[in-house]
């Protein structure tokens, strides 16, 4: 067809007239041309051109839901996820509190037992230099007993006069802060 028209414009330019000129063999060739060239496509390329069309639209309208779908699944997981994050910020909160409250119990148990430990030890210790202050009072007793009783015994021993007694006294006297 293309061959006729070609041909038809040639034979027009050869016959002397310009492209310009209007020709009404020409204009009748060139709607008969397109007219056989649109019932010609319309047999062959429109009914697959149009049905590779609505399929593309088809298609392109799917994945615009699946794509809204997915959207929306996302926004769902998201909010599910921060719902989550929220939860388990607040039980770590809530067992740092009774973390920080056990300890702080647990401190005041051993503050409380190791003052205990202290005041017993402090106690034993008190006891014990009371028993060793009543033991060496008791020794102290017992020697100043001895060394009155010996000094009785010698003076009575002795017949004294005052010198004697004297030099007796001071002679014990150092006896005394030798022991």
């Amino acid at each position: 067809m293309l061959k006729v028209n070609t041909l038809a414009v040639l034979v027009l330019a050869s016959e002397g007239g310009s492209l310009v000129d209007v020709n009404p063999g020409l204009i009748i060739w060139t709607v008969v041309t397109f007219i056989i060239l649109l019932f010609i496509l319309k047999r062959v390329a429109w009914k697959p051109i149009l049905s590779a069309l609505d399929q593309r639209e088809t298609a392109i309208k799917d994945s615009l839901e699946k794509a809204e779908k997915a959207k929306e699944e996302a926004q769902k997981v998201l909010q599910e996820n921060q719902a989550s994050l929220l939860k388990a910020e607040e039980e770590s909160k809530k067992i740092i509190e009774q973390s920080r409250q056990y300890a702080e119990k647990l401190k005041d148990q051993m503050i409380k037992e190791s003052k205990e430990q202290a005041q017993k030890i402090v106690d034993d210790a008190s006891a014990q230099i009371d028993q060793k202050k009543e033991a060496a009072f008791n020794e102290l007793k017992t020697k100043v007993a001895e060394i009155a009783i010996q000094a009785a015994e010698k003076i009575l021993h002795e017949n004294l006069d005052k010198d004697s007694h004297k030099k007796l006294v001071d002679r014990y006297i150092e006896d005394i802060t030798k022991n």
